[in-house]
């Protein structure tokens, strides 16, 4: 089942635009997303909202530099992916599959474990008049496309997930698929089978990261 960014507001959705504002991220001042202002008062309110402790922190309402340099990309290279399916993996606020749709991609999909960054997207997506498909479930548990743009932002930061993510996408790229992987210098960045492309000055916060500007490099999977 999927989630479609014209679909009625729903509870999760309505939570997102609670607890976070219209912006723009410097980066990519076309896009305008639903952002925290603050992370410790919107990780509070998502823990009080699902009633429980030990959620997972509200990446997605933060542009973060992977998203944010994949976006701009795409932005100023609108070929790479015009009249293409684009899928966007770990998409977070939904920054680069809203790039790609506005970059003329045939079909987008963003996909996410967590069913508020889902919201997110689906907010995100309509504030930019764009359409996006929005599945539930872990796409690294489907077979790999072998047609389409991958975009996958910031993924390399966790050991664990990282190498189940390169694993998927390897053999994606094996299947025929296109692959961008974005990373600002994570700890379980892939040394082999990625090739430079661009390369950006991001942009950041230091209640986010330890530093006000990330440089962030937009790779391609080579094999």
């Amino acid at each position: 089942m999927s989630v479609m960014a014209a679909s009625t507001e729903s509870e999760t959705q309505a939570f997102v635009r609670a607890q976070t504002r219209p912006a723009r991220h410097p980066l990519v001042p076309e896009i305008t997303l639903r952002l925290a202002s603050r992370i410790t008062p919107i990780w509070t309110a998502s823990e009080e909202s699902l009633a429980t402790s030990g959620v997972e922190p509200p990446y997605w309402a933060f542009c973060w530099p992977g998203g944010a340099a994949t976006a701009r990309f795409l932005l100023d290279h609108p070929e790479r992916v015009t009249g293409r399916r684009v899928m966007d993996i770990a998409a977070g606020s939904g920054v680069a599959a809203i790039a790609a749709a506005k970059a003329g991609a045939a079909w987008v999909s963003a996909h996410e474990i967590d069913a508020y960054a889902r919201a997110a997207v689906a907010v995100n997506a309509r504030a930019n008049n764009v359409a996006i498909d929005i599945p539930a479930g872990d796409p690294l548990d489907a077979v790999p496309p072998a047609d389409a743009v991958i975009l996958a932002g910031d993924v390399c930061y966790q050991r664990d997930m990282a190498a189940r993510m390169i694993d998927w996408l390897r053999r994606a790229h094996a299947a025929g698929a296109e692959v961008w992987l974005a990373d600002p210098g994570r700890a379980y960045l892939p040394e082999i089978g990625i090739e430079e492309c661009a390369r950006y000055t991001v942009p950041t916060s230091l209640e986010l990261e330890d530093r006000e500007m990330r440089e962030t490099v937009l790779y391609r999977l080579t094999g």
